[in-house]
């Protein structure tokens, strides 16, 4: 059995000794805090997306919440936003007591949020939006950006699940005003904690290194080495730093991506090939073209409800086989009971949605293993 309990786990860490050197040498260089693997981290992710500024930051909530702020969102304002997230999309609006108006999804085989809802929603407070590319599949960018444009709304891309994610052909993060990305320890690139913030705009790029750190002229690392010896704060910022040691560990975690992402393309084809046979289930973006991080693969229950969908869960356990939901819908938690709306293709996906292992180390084996316990569950 794995150390969780389960002979396989829904995710597992793609670390081998390449992540172990850099902390060490990390360490041994005697500066641990933002230095010098935090800016050849953002260089390479600046590469990696073809877009002119990432600005490493301590998680997506940080990016995401300093994205509103720097774009000037405000109390009262409102923020479209998806309910099939994860609730810090939400949360980050609050921060700045903006107002969340929640749309729905395109459909049970689309779970991003439906461009069409989105129009509904405007009104004369309406400010931004903030599609999420769910699972690293891209939402309608051409039809989101022509009704920013129509509207004069900011675009901030929730994209935490999906660094080198395509939609024709431009890296997702970059088609907006700002992208957010996340680091997070079951993420493609993972430094157990930690985001990025990206964008073409050079103010915002500006504006996003001061607010990161206290609004400060100068950074340690600069006065550590000479280049600067006093500093102003001429914002009101806050500590969204990333240190060294996680951006230590994400250098060598970014030289994985492109054979992680080929990895799970891999892994999700022979999902599929061994799904399609069961009838009682939708596969969402089965038929996707644009390449993905594949950052999970879930599944939706058909004609079914969250008593059924626990009770499948729960004997995928039995069997070893630890699955997860992405998401409980943000709308129905008690927290957001004021903001609430009827979303009935959310609310069904978030009843009746499972999450199976997905990880560049699961084996063929393990998939056929995990698909014919899912039929035998379902059937039985």
């Amino acid at each position: 059995m794995e150390s969780n309990g389960y002979t396989i786990p829904l995710f597992d860490l793609n670390f081998d000794s390449e992540e172990e050197n850099e902390i060490i040498r990390t360490i041994r260089s005697k500066w641990i805090s933002m230095g010098e693997n935090v800016k050849k981290f953002e260089n390479e992710f600046e590469l990696l997306l073809n877009v002119k500024h990432s600005i490493a930051i301590t998680n997506c909530t940080a990016a995401l919440h300093l994205a509103l702020n720097i774009l000037g969102i405000k109390e009262g304002d409102e923020v479209i936003v998806p309910s099939l997230t994860f609730v810090a999309t939400v949360n980050a609006v609050r921060y700045v007591g903006a107002i969340p108006v929640f749309a729905d999804i395109t459909s049970f085989e689309d779970l991003s949020i439906n461009p069409h809802y989105i129009r509904e929603k405007i009104t004369k407070k309406t400010k931004a939006i903030i599609p999420m590319h769910y699972g690293g599949f891209a939402c309608n960018m051409d039809e989101i950006k022509t009704i920013a444009e129509e509207n004069n709304l900011f675009i901030i891309e929730d994209a935490a699940h999906s660094p080198f994610s395509e939609y024709k052909g431009k890296k997702l993060g970059t088609l907006g005003d700002i992208g957010c990305f996340s680091f997070f320890s079951n993420k493609n690139i993972t430094t157990a904690e930690g985001g990025m913030f990206v964008t073409n705009n050079d103010d915002f790029a500006i504006r996003a290194k001061l607010m990161r750190s206290h609004g400060m002229t100068t950074v340690s690392y600069d006065r550590a080495k000479g280049q600067a010896t006093k500093y102003d704060v001429i914002e009101l910022g806050y500590n969204f730093r990333m240190d060294d040691i996680r951006a230590a560990i994400a250098v060598a975690q970014i030289k994985k991506l492109k054979a992680d992402i080929k990895k799970r393309d891999e892994l999700r084809n022979v999902y599929i090939s061994k799904l399609k046979a069961i009838n009682e289930i939708i596969i969402p973006y089965e038929n996707y073209s644009f390449m993905s991080s594949n950052y999970i693969f879930p599944v939706i229950l058909k004609n079914s409800n969250i008593e059924k969908r626990d009770l499948i869960r729960k004997k995928m356990a039995e069997k070893g086989i630890e699955t997860s939901v992405h998401y409980p819908a943000v709308h129905k938690f008690s927290i957001y009971k004021e903001f609430t709306t009827e979303l009935p293709k959310t609310e069904y996906v978030a009843d009746n949605e499972i999450t199976l292992p997905l990880y560049y180390n699961l084996s063929v084996e393990k998939i056929e293993r995990i698909c014919s316990t899912l039929n035998d569950v379902i059937n039985s």
